[in-house]
């Protein structure tokens, strides 16, 4: 099955999503405001690239709560990549 990773940049008004797909290709990416409608749009955008998505996020709390905890809502998981390169762990509500 063809996959599709997304990078979440999180803010605390607006977040920045860029897309990458198998071949290594980066797809339509845009900017989302930190509100659950846009966010909802978000996910619906990147889930119309492909059935499985492997999704990374910078922060895992502040501004970017409301995205974790609404991908977790809507069985996405996401993987939190610590801006300090530490190490990667997956996040959970």
């Amino acid at each position: 099955m063809a996959m599709i990773w997304a990078g979440i940049d999180a803010g605390k008004t607006h977040h920045y999503c860029v897309a990458i797909d198998e071949s290594g290709h980066r797809r339509p990416s845009r900017h989302a405001a930190n509100d659950e409608p846009e966010l909802l749009e978000l996910i619906a955008d990147v889930l119309d690239l492909r059935d499985e998505v492997t999704r990374g996020i910078d922060l895992a709390d502040d501004g970017a709560a409301l995205a974790i905890t609404i991908l977790f809502n809507h069985n996405q998981p996401v993987h939190c990549i610590s801006c300090r390169g530490t190490r990667e762990r997956e996040v959970s509500p």
